[in-house]
């Protein structure tokens, strides 16, 4: 009996390491979002729950705009990574600007809307239950915003200077995917607070 022989017309293709950017993104992602999750379940918990008003159905207006703007501000840095992988500055330049901007939008809503819970309905953190865990998950948000606009605001700099191009692509890229997640937080935190809490 002869050995039957198999030839080997390929060799086996070495393995490449992922981009230590995108998995460096991916662990921050995955603790934060666990944060989150503990805020959001907070929340859940002490729905209807305090003894005292005022209650989320008496002072919470749904942010609709600011919303829309926060999530069409996903769309936008998305697009601008796009365009500069095909070497396009000025157009990169131009959706990374309006995402700042949709971002800004989005945190100036959110300020308008504590400065009238405040002032105007007496809402504080200290208030009652609803006030210590609206405040605590909206505005652990808020700082996760101010984060990604603070990291939108250097690489526009930067972009403006010349220094961003295609080569930076990656980088960009990362950078979008923590602002998605910001996105997507938003969605849940929007969920939660403006429809299921009321």
């Amino acid at each position: 009996m002869s050995a039957l022989t198999i030839p080997i017309t390929q060799a086996p293709r070495a393995w490449d390491l992922p981009d230590r950017g995108k998995v460096a993104m991916a662990a921050l992602i995955i603790a934060e979002a666990a944060i989150f999750t503990i805020f959001v379940v907070a929340y859940l918990f002490y729905i209807g729950k305090s003894l005292t008003g005022p209650t989320p159905r008496e002072v919470l207006e749904t942010p609709v705009f600011y919303t829309i703007c926060l999530l069409s501000s996903s769309v936008t840095v998305h697009m601008a990574g796009s365009f500069l992988k095909r070497g396009k500055q000025a157009a990169f330049l131009q959706l990374w600007l309006l995402t700042f901007v949709l971002g800004g939008l989005f945190l100036f809503g959110t300020g308008q809307e504590w400065h009238r819970l405040i002032y105007e309905k007496g809402l504080t953190i200290s208030t009652n239950l609803f006030g210590t865990t609206y405040y605590s998950l909206v505005g652990l948000h808020a700082f996760h915003v101010t984060a990604g606009l603070i990291m939108l605001l250097i690489v526009l700099i930067f972009g403006l200077a010349g220094r961003v191009g295609r080569d930076q692509a990656g980088r960009v890229e990362v950078l979008s995917l923590y602002w998605h997640f910001v996105d997507a937080v938003w969605v849940v935190v929007f969920t939660v607070v403006y429809i299921v809490g009321r």
